[in-house]
């Protein structure tokens, strides 16, 4: 059994050639992105915009995925599209799909419109961009990272990779900012979703530390809280997630 769909406003002729159906998607050739035993991913040109075609070849790492529990792929384009409900920027999603050969996964595509004129976190990090030292452009993004962090354990959800190169920005006036590559969010509840909750943040963090000041994490951590000032309350959880690492690496 095969599930193929073009989402709404790209159900067009050139993307119908492009992307109509499982077997096209995976007879498609383009730029080679990354690759790994599960997946891979093909960036494409189609009427001059760039998409994302990410293939998966295998349900998850666990070979009882393939009859069990949700694959991989199936997990990306769910999360995504929960993303844009709760009114988290991501990008858009062309089409998505799997096949089934006797109830086991087979394979599995997702595609997603490039989001034009964007860098992810971690480069803008790594070069060391003047930008993140500029209040102007940094206090928009620092909310922006905060408030869909915040949104997503709202839903008791997490992300469970919530790193500086899954976040995309964008410049402009302001910098807005995307949360992409999802496919091990999971909701949780109890004690299981606070823990994954400060590992989320401790991810965030792992490269917060090195790139910004302390007040500037702190004034993260207080937008995702929801606070104007660091409170009894908040000292344990900031504490937790400051040592989330230690002994780990």
């Amino acid at each position: 059994m095969t599930h193929w769909r073009l989402c709404p406003g790209y159900d067009t002729p050139a993307l119908r050639e492009a992307f109509g159906s499982l077997d096209a998607v995976f007879a498609r050739q383009g730029e080679r992105i990354t690759s790994d035993p599960l997946s891979e991913v093909l960036r494409v040109t189609v009427d001059g915009t760039r998409y994302y075609v990410k293939r998966y070849h295998r349900a998850a790492k666990n070979p009882l995925r393939r009859w069990i529990g949700r694959p991989r792929i199936q997990a990306e384009w769910e999360n995504l599209l929960a993303f844009r409900a709760w009114g988290i920027r991501t990008a858009n999603i062309t089409g998505y799909g799997l096949e089934r050969r006797l109830g086991a996964f087979a394979r599995g595509a997702m595609i997603t419109e490039e989001v034009a004129g964007s860098i992810d976190l971690a480069r803008i990090a790594a070069s060391r961009d003047p930008r993140l030292r500029e209040r102007s452009w940094l206090m928009p993004v620092v909310r922006q990272v905060a408030e869909a962090t915040r949104t997503m354990h709202a839903h008791r959800f997490v992300h469970n990779d919530l790193k500086w190169r899954n976040l995309l920005v964008v410049d402009g006036a302001p910098p807005l900012v995307y949360l992409i590559d999802c496919p091990g969010g999971e909701t949780w509840r109890g004690a299981m979703l606070r823990r994954r909750m400060i590992k989320d943040l401790a991810c965030l963090d792992k490269v917060g530390r090195q790139a910004l000041s302390r007040t500037w994490r702190l004034r993260f951590f207080l937008a995702y809280r929801g606070q104007d000032r660091l409170t009894a309350a908040e000292k344990p959880v900031l504490r937790q997630i400051l040592a989330y690492f230690e002994g780990r690496e």
